[in-house]
């Protein structure tokens, strides 16, 4: 089933979170596009059955076990790419938690902590340890952000997730300027509401009484009358923006969500 366009063929991509979701999609899609692409993540094997799809597909693939928010491990795996295929062209930094939603008063810190670590350290990380590869050739890293934190701020109880996702489009804008003379482009997604298992990695608690009452009309995504995106559609949007036909666009965030953050913002 390998696409009839190999655009990214010679290519190196890494993709983390690349087990489930938006990353899993993103990853079998980049791989059909023609690149070898580095699978990384925490739950073995998810990744292994992402990589055993790719392979399966007539394409190049490795698995990287590690923690985004471990500078250790994540230098490890970049070695891992190196001695495996000699460079990098392609980052997509997907990986992250939803974390606790809980009123301010009640959420922990240890749990602000977790999630700040996992979603902003770590991209921090995927980024940083990156760069020395990607410098070689020049490239593309997509970053996955949310429409919370950038344009929905409606969502009680999404404290800690929607700071690090206004840090990430921040960091994008910072990285993209930082990075442009050594022709390394830096975007980022901010997908709405979308088909994945990230809501398993969400505890909410006591968000009632903290709630704004806001009214919706029928249907929160106008686009598809309320139906979700898919995170097919979000590895359409990365693999443009890692392609030559986005050549000229950096430092631009892009919200895909269906007018869903336009009607709640």
């Amino acid at each position: 089933m390998m696409s009839q366009d190999r655009e990214f063929t010679g290519k190196v991509a890494l993709v983390t979170g690349a087990g489930s979701g938006i990353g899993k999609a993103a990853a079998l899609l980049l791989a059909r596009k023609g690149a070898r692409l580095a699978a990384l993540g925490r739950t073995e094997d998810e990744l292994q059955e992402t990589v055993d799809q790719i392979r399966r597909e007539g394409g190049e693939a490795i698995s990287l076990l590690a923690d985004i928010a471990s500078a250790d491990e994540m230098q490890q795996a970049y070695g891992e790419i190196r001695k495996q295929w000699g460079g990098l062209d392609i980052v997509f930094a997907n990986a992250g938690v939803n974390g606790v939603w809980a009123p301010i008063e009640e959420l922990e810190p240890d749990e602000w902590d977790k999630t700040i670590n996992i979603n902003l350290r770590g991209t921090f990380l995927t980024v940083k340890y990156a760069i020395p590869m990607l410098k070689e050739n020049g490239g593309s890293i997509i970053i996955t952000a949310s429409v919370n934190g950038t344009r929905i701020f409606s969502n009680t109880g999404a404290t800690a997730y929607s700071t690090t996702k206004a840090g990430q489009l921040a960091f994008t804008k910072m990285a993209a300027l930082e990075l442009a003379k050594h022709r390394i482009r830096v975007n980022v997604v901010c997908p709405g509401a979308i088909e994945t298992q990230i809501e398993d990695s969400t505890e909410k608690r006591d968000l009632e009484s903290a709630k704004e009452p806001v009214e919706f009309p029928e249907g929160k995504i106008p686009l598809t009358d309320g139906k979700p995106g898919t995170s097919e559609q979000v590895a359409e949007l990365v693999a443009f923006l890692a392609s030559e036909k986005a050549s000229h666009i950096t430092g631009t965030p892009i919200w895909i969500d269906g007018a869903e953050s336009l009607l709640m913002g």
